[in-house]
């Protein structure tokens, strides 16, 4: 491998000249105490820490950063870290995903205006990870990413809870009168111990997986839990590993190829992922120019079985546990036969060499394929007149029995409406009937937020319903369960069919021939769209406005239409005069 030379490093161009301009810049760097044998010759590495004081999944990475610094110091390079936006799940309204493509254009501007070599990035936290790596691969240069890592289990009177998951089922039965306020305020604060992620296979613990998958982490890092004093060293492995990449020039081009791609969908699979995967894994892969679409999703998701025993698909282990049994390597070693073993990764080596010597240590938790928790993957891509260009399911965390259904539409075109109704314990609704909620997709929500798991009506609830059809173009929790079926596409908000809908009509899905139909003849339907009309304008103004108009519909990865790669011609280097 051809490395490269001091005089190559394209932090160079800033500082190696002599000419006024890098004269500015050598005297400023002087100016903030750095003596020029700490960046002569030397790779910078720019450090992108998601870190905020209200990121209670990146509370840690403050600290991390400087854990990385060392290692880069310790390689012979000079870090230099950048803030970006936090995007923060738990509390960023409507949504975070409104948020990611900020952060991806935000990561790809900081990376191309700075004086720097490589990148780690530091993330975790859902968006993080897609909205970091898309911006970095747009930017080109060598990054390696670094996952916040998954929180310690929760515990509540000696039983284990698991974000997200535990707080609907809770929730419910609060709703059912079977738990006291007290025993609520006490899971309340149990549930979340650590800083970290949700320690549950939620968007978080997903988008960690595959972002190792792929190849753009170091072995192992993603199922490291945040507290664990490993985390700490793989951080400042992170840093020295970072200025190796850059003398090898390895960059995200070299890895992100078509193959690694689909090892990340298998992945996805076997560990029974969030549905969220589908929509930042096309984003990613079309920043990558790999054209992953939903039909990889599908094909794969008929011959990778889920083998993670991590909830919400399965029924008791979480994160933790899963790092315990072997980690991501072992769960890799698993499913060897559905990889591309020969793609190379950051650490310089291949998938093959990477899990070479993965073990498993609890067979209940990494099942083998020929005992999974379930046969197919996690997810089912259903197409129909009411979906001509797919909704998604998550089969693998579902009542069996929803798996074909039919039953009568019960409409909601609002979010506090659909609250409102599911309240009344009047509500006209059984068990067999199928829940809609629309204008709630890229553009309606705005930026679909997660609310595509709609809860069941009380009067079902304290009659012991758990589950039952739920449809949305809105997204739903990776820690979420139940027969939700998101994605809707085209959404209703431009006039796809969802819009069309009317309480009472007939909806029925088949999981296992990948069919979802709205049971209306053709000739109503086109009354009915003939008489529809647009909702008001979400945005006037601002940043919501320029999303508004260029966002894409959830089948395409809602990215926005000119970051996408084939939009134009690469972006050059920066002018420096």
């Amino acid at each position: 491998m051809t490395r490269k030379t001091p005089d190559q490093l394209r932090s160079a161009r800033w500082f190696a000249p002599d000419d006024l301009r890098s004269f500015g810049h050598r005297s400023r760097i002087l100016q903030m105490g750095y003596a020029p044998a700490e960046w002569e010759g030397k790779p910078l590495i720019a450090v992108i820490n998601t870190w905020s004081d209200i990121n209670p999944c990146h509370a840690h990475l403050r600290h991390r950063a400087e854990d990385v610094k060392r290692g880069v110091l310790q390689a012979g390079g000079l870090p230099i870290e950048l803030p970006a936006i936090s995007v923060s799940e738990s509390f960023v309204k409507p949504t975070t995903m409104l948020y990611r493509n900020m952060l991806a254009m935000e990561t790809e501007e900081l990376i191309r205006s700075h004086p720097v070599d490589g990148v780690v990035l530091l993330g975790g936290c859902d968006k993080s990870t897609p909205g970091l790596l898309m911006g970095a691969t747009s930017a080109g240069l060598p990054t390696i990413y670094l996952p916040a890592g998954p929180m310690l289990r929760g515990n509540w009177k000696g039983k284990i809870l698991g974000s997200g998951s535990d707080a609907w089922k809770f929730w419910d039965e609060r709703r059912a009168g079977n738990i006291s306020n007290q025993e609520w305020n006490d899971i309340e604060a149990g549930i979340a111990r650590s800083y970290g992620t949700c320690m549950t296979m939620g968007t978080a613990a997903t988008m960690m997986a595959i972002a190792e998958a792929i190849g753009l982490c170091l072995p192992g890092a993603s199922s490291i839990p945040a507290a664990d004093s490993n985390h700490i060293r793989m951080s400042s492995e992170c840093g020295r590993r970072i200025v190796e990449m850059v003398w090898e020039d390895l960059t995200p081009a070299k890895i992100q190829t078509r193959k690694a791609f689909e090892n990340a969908i298998a992945v996805a699979m076997a560990m029974g992922c969030s549905t969220n995967a589908i929509i930042h894994l096309i984003a990613m892969a079309r920043r990558a120019g790999q054209d992953i679409s939903l039909d990889d999703f599908e094909t794969a998701s008929r011959k990778v079985p889920v083998i993670a025993n991590i909830r919400p698909s399965g029924d008791r282990y979480l994160m933790e546990d899963f790092f315990y049994a072997g980690g991501l390597p072992a769960l890799m070693s698993r499913i060897r036969q559905h990889l591309h073993l020969d793609q190379i990764t950051v650490t310089g080596r291949t998938v093959a060499e990477n899990i070479a010597h993965a073990q498993v240590h609890n067979e209940d938790v990494i099942r083998t394929v020929e005992n999974p928790i379930y046969a197919e993957g996690a997810l089912a891509v259903l197409k129909g007149n009411l979906a001509p260009d797919g909704c998604v399911i998550k089969p693998s965390a579902c009542d069996p029995r929803f798996l074909k259904h039919s039953g009568p539409a019960l409409v909601f075109d609002d979010y506090p409406s659909m609250k409102k109704a599911v309240d009344d314990e009047n509500l006209d609704v059984t068990p067999d009937h199928v829940l809609i909620l629309r204008n709630a997709g890229p553009l309606g929500g705005p930026g679909m937020p997660e609310w595509g798991m709609l809860p069941i009506p009380k009067k079902l609830v304290k009659q012991g319903v758990r589950d039952m059809v739920r449809i949305s173009d809105a997204r739903m929790s990776g820690t979420s369960y139940g027969a939700c079926i998101l994605h809707v596409a085209p959404e209703s908000y431009i006039g796809g069919p969802l819009a069309l809908v009317r309480n009472g009509d007939i909806i029925s899905l088949d999981v296992d021939k990948r069919t979802i139909t709205l049971d209306v003849p053709e000739a109503e339907l086109a009354k009915r769209r003939a008489e529809w009309k647009q909702p008001e304008p979400r945005y006037e103004r601002g940043y919501g406005w320029m999303f508004s108009r260029h966002i894409r519909q959830a089948d395409q990865g809602c990215d926005f239409d000119f970051l996408e790669t084939g939009f134009g011609a690469p972006v050059r280097e920066p002018d420096i005069f």
